[in-house]
């Protein structure tokens, strides 16, 4: 990605309003008509419209995609398969937390009317599931139709829309894909963690290859803290987080350092947040993450106050951070001030070049559809600002 060299620039972390169908409400993707990719491409091409107008510098399709979801993952690739829960298993991660354990009637509410982010038009969640996605075979990449696909649309979305210099696309990472397919194969942490990154590379290399910046989506990394069961010492998980940051560096390997970032979080759901895992805890094991930047979740009121761990730390060199200095736990719009602080405040304990402005996470879906667009709208006018204080700026140069 470019480097914030005369002003400071701006991303975010996927997901936006602005299609007809969230993407993970569908495992059809791969299989549209070509009218249907018509006017998936106008859409998209509305999307990154808009982005460009608002001065985003390195631009997203907005996730799009209905077809590669968990499901979709769990049909293409070999060795899986659903089946019915068996007595008091779940059917991912999400279901069982200690945090829910702290607040039953918080969830208990949450989970009876369907929502995890309580915004208009969410598509409900109901919870539990009754089936899970397991490893009964060897896992083996069979099928790229639909990141392929994904990728024609956007191309052609950006030749429409013209004038974009930087875009990228999202694909999960192994340690995010193991919370929702379960080992009942391989009955060795490692070689399953290690069999899904290796089925994960055709996809890495498919996006890289056609010219995108690949983001690897990996909130596995923050919220698997509190899905362990028992709770593991920092130890434990350490050893644990070290297995899933190996594997995914060998899907990784080969492609270049400079078209990748690495994005995690503590979680999209709009719940308490207090059993989270600290920055300070995990911080070194995310650096060594073969990728030139870092974005992850600053902004959130449980972990605003960590960008003063960044003055302890010496980034790899070439390395960049995108911190997330508006949230989508609030629809409270950031004010462009506070905003320009979060970024001065980064840009004081890693240098003003080696930063990136970007959101907590996926806006979209998160915070009501034109509370998104103001958020982004604030993250660029805060960037704007935060130029001024750092570069004597006066207009903004990319």
């Amino acid at each position: 990605m470019q480097r914030s060299e005369r002003s400071i620039r701006t991303s975010h972390v996927g997901m936006l309003p602005g299609t007809a169908h969230p993407r993970g409400t569908s495992s059809e993707g791969a299989d549209k008509s070509a009218e249907d990719i018509a006017t998936l491409t106008s859409q998209v091409a509305g999307i990154v419209k808009r982005q460009r107008e608002l001065g985003i510098d390195c631009v997203g399709d907005g996730e799009f995609w209905t077809g590669r979801n968990f499901r979709f993952y769990g049909q293409q690739l070999s060795g899986i398969a659903s089946r019915e829960l068996r007595p008091a298993e779940r059917a991912s991660g999400r279901e069982s937390t200690r945090e829910r354990d702290a607040f039953p009637k918080l969830y208990a509410d949450m989970d009876r009317v369907g929502t995890v982010f309580c915004v208009p038009g969410e598509q409900p969640r109901h919870f539990p599931a009754k089936e899970k996605m397991v490893v009964t075979g060897p896992i083996k990449g069979r099928a790229t139709d639909a990141i392929l696909r994904e990728i024609e649309v956007f191309k052609k979305a950006l030749a429409a829309v013209g004038g974009v210099q930087e875009a990228f696309i999202c694909v999960f990472s192994p340690g995010w894909l193991d919370h929702f397919i379960y080992d009942e194969y391989y009955n060795n942490d490692e070689a399953f963690v290690f069999a899904l990154a290796e089925a994960m590379r055709e996809e890495y290399r498919a996006v890289v290859d056609a010219g995108f910046i690949l983001q690897i989506d990996d909130p596995g990394v923050a919220t698997s803290w509190d899905m362990l069961r028992p709770a593991p010492t920092m130890d434990e998980y350490r050893r644990y987080l070290q297995v899933r940051i190996e594997a995914l560096n060998h899907a990784l390997a080969g492609l270049p350092e400079d078209r990748i970032r690495h994005h995690f979080c503590w979680g999209s759901w709009h719940g308490a947040h207090t059993h989270d895992v600290p920055l300070k805890a995990i911080i070194d094991l995310v650096l060594k993450v073969r990728a030139q930047v870092y974005s992850f979740e600053a902004s959130n009121v449980r972990h605003e106050h960590e960008w003063t761990d960044w003055k302890g730390i010496k980034l790899p060199p070439g390395r960049m951070i995108m911190p997330g200095v508006v949230s989508h736990a609030t629809n409270i719009v950031e004010h462009p001030e506070l905003v320009a602080r979060r970024i001065c405040n980064f840009a004081g304990a890693v240098g003003r070049e080696n930063v990136i402005a970007g959101t907590d996470c996926g806006l979209g879906n998160r915070v009501h559809e034109e509370l998104v667009w103001a958020k982004l709208a604030a993250l660029v006018e805060g960037a704007q600002l935060a130029s001024n204080a750092l570069w004597g700026n006066t207009t903004r140069s990319t």
